[in-house]
């Protein structure tokens, strides 16, 4: 039986995702701040998570982090706060999904079995990551395609790091200047919309199927994997 644990402290909402998840099936185990939750976490690693932000001695955002230190375990945040600038720390944070309070139970009983269902996108506990045909190494900073290297110039493969780092998350065109050309740089945005072009054309032989660099409208990229 998967487990789940409910990291929130408003009695009534736990209470209530907790029986609408014991009836889908789950085994629950409860905590009403940080510091309980990370002890839970620590003696008994869950199957996924669901986070609230605005906790008791150690908020979701620190919570997260600690977590993220020691395990790739799925966590899914649930918050009254919804702004863009919050759900892009939680997901750049290392979140697997982000839903807004006032929610439906059914909603996100059907949110965890969507995530559940991901297949884990970690080969092992090293920092390597297969992605159907393409193979990151973070540490040697290399990409192999269908068992052959890609080159790639410094820049774009921080850049392609940068968003494998957080598949299916949204990177916006700032998150990436900041990070990866730094926060002094002063030229043009268009920069990053470049280098993606590089990036598609470099992985241009990756199955569509297995995922792509998706173009996110007024919001950024993505690296979108099955």
């Amino acid at each position: 039986m998967k487990s789940i644990l409910i990291v929130e402290d408003e009695e009534a909402i736990a209470r209530v995702l907790g029986a609408y998840l014991k009836k889908a099936g789950f085994q629950i185990t409860r905590a009403a701040d940080g510091r309980t939750a990370l002890k839970a976490f620590e003696v008994a690693p869950p199957s996924l998570i669901l986070l609230d932000i605005n906790l008791p001695n150690m908020d979701g955002f620190e919570l997260l982090g600690l977590i993220r230190e020691k395990s790739s375990c799925p966590v899914i945040m649930l918050t009254a706060r919804d702004s863009i600038h919050d759900r892009l720390a939680g997901l750049d944070g290392g979140a697997d999904d982000y839903m807004s309070k006032p929610f439906i139970p059914e909603e996100v009983v059907a949110r965890v079995h969507a995530v559940l269902r991901r297949p884990s996108q970690w080969s092992d506990g090293s920092r390597k990551r297969h992605y159907g045909s393409l193979f990151i190494d973070f540490g040697a900073r290399s990409v192999f395609l269908n068992g052959a290297e890609v080159s790639l110039s410094p820049r774009d493969m921080s850049v392609l790091l940068f968003l494998a780092e957080r598949p299916n998350q949204i990177c916006t065109r700032d998150q990436l200047l900041e990070h990866v050309w730094e926060m002094d740089y002063e030229g043009s945005d268009r920069a990053v919309d470049l280098s993606i072009k590089r990036l598609r054309q470099a992985l241009s032989h990756w199955p569509a199927e297995e995922g792509e660099i998706r173009t996110l409208r007024g919001t950024g990229y993505q690296l979108w994997t099955t």
